[in-house]
């Protein structure tokens, strides 16, 4: 790939330390045309200093040192007009341990990193937020209990631990949708894969989730539906995220759908969750999957969409959001029947 195609700025300097070559990113920095910069020396070529004054070269050295040194690595250096660089540089040597013949050295701007800074910065501070209420309340009742277990009641005690058991179970279920997040993000959620009936398990999420009530809800089977291959937990995480939604968020479930439908050449089956809302503006359909996005009264952690988009994207499937006929939205997933080739043989 030729230097001037990279998406960082490159400079290649020569053994006496003369730029033989500057892509374009590095000219457009150094406000330079044509080939002016070629045959400057690397010193005047890198004019980067860092907080304390002291220049990129002289500060690292590139044909002194170590020779057993191949790489300088990348570091903050600050340009003339006072922007952040992030630079690292590769040495060449005429043979192992030899003199350095070349010195390749890549910048790139550092904006980027301080935006992802900022966000892993909001992100901890959100983690931060959610981690303390429940931990606040487990601390506040257990201390006041055993500073004053005989000020109260057989009825009192009971409520306080009843309240601490609640709170640590939520900051349980946080720090599972934190690792699956986190698993998520670093592509190392697996999936245990098994022959999966989506209608009977979607029978089997919603008598859990209404499982106060006399009659619970079945799921409505449209047409006869072929078994899936997937990870029945994380399907099960899936639908029991979506229908909780729809009772604290959408006024209630109206309707679950379970349907065949094939897309192009791949069978698969798609499990559709209509609620009583006002539906979901089409803006904050995308978002809605973000991390840590939440909207309304009696929002969660912000991590369930996040999540489930994951596990159904792991699984091959897709996740839409549309307006229901009769008002509301409709939440389909579908997944594919992703049969191992050893059985459809």
């Amino acid at each position: 790939m030729p230097f001037e195609d990279f998406p960082d700025g490159i400079i290649v300097a020569d053994e006496h330390a003369k730029v033989t070559l500057a892509n374009k990113w590095v000219r457009y920095w150094a406000r330079a045309e044509g080939d002016e910069m070629i045959g400057m020396d690397l010193r005047d070529a890198v004019p980067f200093d860092d907080l304390a004054g002291n220049s990129w070269f002289d500060s690292v050295h590139p044909y002194d040192g170590l020779a057993i040194r191949k790489r300088i690595s990348e570091s903050s250096w600050y340009s003339p007009r006072g922007s952040e660089y992030l630079i690292t540089a590769s040495l060449v040597r005429e043979r192992p341990a030899g003199r350095v013949i070349k010195v390749i050295v890549s910048m790139r701007n550092a904006r980027v990193r301080l935006q992802r800074d900022r966000q892993k910065s909001d992100m901890v501070a959100t983690v931060a937020h959610e981690l303390r209420s429940p931990l606040t309340g487990i601390k506040g009742f257990s201390a006041t209990l055993l500073s004053r277990w005989d000020a109260f009641t057989e009825d009192q005690r009971l409520f306080m631990l009843q309240t601490i058991d609640a709170d640590a179970d939520r900051l349980s279920r946080l720090i599972t949708e934190l690792l699956d997040a986190a698993r998520i993000d670093a592509g190392r959620l697996s999936l245990r894969t098994e022959p999966v009936r989506l209608d009977e398990l979607a029978g089997r999420v919603l008598n859990s989730v209404f499982s106060a009530v006399d009659e619970p809800p079945q799921p409505r089977v449209a047409s006869e539906v072929p078994v899936v291959w997937g990870d029945a937990d994380r399907v099960t995480q899936v639908l029991t995220n979506l229908i909780e939604n729809a009772i604290r968020h959408g006024e209630g479930l109206r309707e679950l759908v379970v349907a065949s439908e094939p897309r192009g050449d791949i069978d698969g089956v798609v499990v559709r969750i209509v609620d009583n809302g006002p539906g979901i503006p089409e803006e904050s359909r995308v978002r809605i999957f973000s991390r840590f996005w939440r909207s309304g009264p009696g929002a969660g952690s912000g991590l369930g969409m996040f999540i489930v988009r994951g596990v159904v994207d792991q699984h091959g499937g897709s996740i839409i959001i549309e307006d229901a006929d009769d008002g509301g939205a409709s939440i389909c997933v579908w997944f594919p029947v992703n049969e191992p080739d050893t059985m459809a043989s």
